[in-house]
């Protein structure tokens, strides 16, 4: 998502990718309205999970190393193609940085999966949530980012948004709760690394993530036993709701403040009732509109009124 991109070369340098005129209308965009654009873009491709999910007949642990799989895979080729014979050197200097978001990523997929087996989706949305507000506090606390009156109004109001959606949100249990609270926390604090580590390109760490994540669910998957017309949408799910989502997360989450990151994923709430209406006529109830509007009326707020903010130079 960047005009330029400056992956390492054996000489020790940076090389530059030239503009085309497929990227020279993202090219003139300052790169906050670049990382807006492209975590947008992924919260565009995380929506589509609802919808493409129901299609698959396979069990959990099945799903999950399905999804890491084919989502490391692409997430494997991006970066190859990125880097272009640095792929290995690439991997290597994303260093302790890389590997805690790595694991930060991970661990909040899992807990995700998890967190919704075990408690409803309204109470694991509503701690969702909480995202943008625990980034800033992280943020805050940790590298003395400063949170402004427009984020905080924007975070409030995103909040109530989903609370309306979600309606009344009791039903759950300690287990799934802790789960969501888990994935909510992890998440947010991979978006502060990415952002305070934007100097190192954090794709291979989302790569390395699906690697951690099928690790641990292959050993209870039963691959062999996938249905062949299920095939083609675990792909989907794993290569466009996961890979090609994390690669856009990875770039666009390192060019704007951490609390609007995830305020930006938080559109994902919002469209993936709207696939399942458009795909199978799934009305959302009146209190799932309201609420998305709410929710789009708190992200337009950040968008149109933030200035791009004068930030280091980022890898790709």
């Amino acid at each position: 998502m960047s005009d330029t991109l400056v992956p390492p070369r054996r000489g020790g340098g940076q090389y530059r990718v030239p503009v085309t005129s497929t990227t020279a209308g993202v090219s003139a965009l300052s790169d906050h309205r670049r990382g807006q654009l492209a975590v947008g873009l992924a919260a565009l491709c995380w929506s589509t999970a609802g919808f493409l999910q129901r299609e698959l007949d396979v069990d959990l642990a099945t799903q999950l190393a399905g999804r890491a799989l084919f989502a490391g895979l692409a997430l494997l080729a991006f970066t190859t193609a990125t880097y272009r014979g640095a792929t290995l050197r690439v991997f290597i200097s994303m260093g302790r940085a890389g590997l805690a978001v790595a694991a930060c990523v991970a661990v909040a997929s899992g807990s995700f999966i998890i967190a919704l087996n075990h408690t409803t989706v309204a109470r694991v949305l509503l701690i969702q949530a909480l995202a943008p507000m625990i980034a800033a506090l992280i943020g805050w606390a940790a590298l003395g980012d400063r949170i402004s009156r427009r984020s905080v109004l924007a975070m409030v109001l995103a909040l109530a948004g989903v609370g309306v959606m979600i309606g009344d949100p009791r039903g759950g249990q300690l287990t799934g709760d802790a789960f969501a609270f888990v994935m909510t926390v992890g998440f947010a604090l991979g978006i502060v690394l990415m952002r305070h580590r934007r100097d190192i390109s954090m794709m291979p760490a989302t790569c390395l993530s699906q690697g951690l994540i099928l690790a641990v669910a292959l050993p209870f998957a039963s691959l062999g036993t996938v249905p062949s017309d299920d095939w083609p949408m675990l792909v989907a799910i794993g290569v466009v709701q996961m890979g090609v989502a994390l690669a856009l997360f990875s770039i666009g989450a390192r060019l704007i403040p951490a609390p609007e990151a995830a305020l930006l994923t938080l559109l994902e709430v919002v469209l993936g009732p709207l696939w399942v209406w458009l795909a199978i006529s799934e009305r959302p109830s009146d209190a799932t509109l309201v609420g998305g509007a709410i929710l789009i009326g708190a992200v337009v707020i950040q968008v149109i009124g933030e200035r791009a903010e004068v930030a280091a130079p980022a890898a790709v």
